[in-house]
Parts: C-alpha cells; structure tokens; sequence
C-alpha cells in the first residue's frame, strides 16, 4: 500500500463515514515498547466470538509490540474497544491459526493465494506458504 493509504483509512475509521470502509477493517493501536509512544494502523479482521483475528506482513514492524501479549486500543464498527492482543510469529503456529482464519473465512483465502479443498478446508501447502510471509495477530476482547 502506498504511503497515503493509512493515514486516510486512520482518518475514514475514525470518521462518522467509518462505515463506507466496509465491515471487517478496523484501526489498531500499539503501545511501541522501547519508545513508548502510541502505533495506530489500519488492518483487517475476522471476528470469532469474543476474539478478533488478523494477520499483517513479517516485513511490517508494528505488530513487534505485541510479542508477549499486550494491551491494545481498537476503533472497531465506529466505537473505542480495548482488547488484549497477542502475535504468533513461528510458521506452525501461524499456519494453524491461519487455516482456523480460513475455516471462518473462506472468502479471504484466495487473496492469500490459499486454495481451497473440495471439501472447502484450505490447501496445507498454500497455508504452509503463507505463514511464511504473515504473522497472526489475536485480540481477545472483555466480556460483555
């Protein structure tokens, strides 16, 4: 994504014209460990009852905050949400919760390049592959 990019979905998310970005985007922010001061990027989700998960690109530094689980704040459907947020960065792992990803989400397979069974399970090798090149993020939000 271009440089324009998230501050423009930061900006739409926060917004009252949140809602013309669609369901499953959110904002996420951070806490930097060694700086102190506050990370927010835009990312996409799938909600699993009381978790949200998502996944964001090795070669992107943000998520480094959340090794060891940490606090997060969200701007989740219009609203300010805390949550709890882990990172999973061993490919076994990664390939585990992705293929749980894909399970609730079969649609976000193909952007992935993750084929899908014909029994609609996603492709062990493909899922194999993408973890590689992902890490998979886990927010655990409070009991309502």
């Amino acid at each position: 994504m271009g440089r324009w990019y998230n501050p423009f979905m930061i900006w739409l998310l926060r917004s009252p014209l949140h809602g013309m970005a669609g369901k499953g985007l959110m904002l996420i922010s951070v806490t930097g460990c060694k700086s102190g001061k506050p990370y927010t990027t835009p990312i996409n989700y799938v909600r699993a009852n009381d978790r949200l998960m998502a996944t964001s690109t090795r070669d992107r530094t943000w998520w480094r905050n959340l090794r060891g689980g940490a606090p997060v704040t969200l701007r989740l459907e219009g609203r300010e949400v805390k949550g709890f947020g882990e990172v999973f960065v061993d490919e076994a792992s990664v390939a585990e919760h992705l293929a749980r990803y894909f399970g609730c989400a079969p649609q976000y397979a193909r952007l992935f390049n993750v084929r899908l069974e014909s029994d609609g399970k996603p492709n062990g090798e493909d899922v194999a592959r993408a973890a590689r090149e992902r890490v998979f993020i886990e927010v655990q939000l409070p009991s309502a």
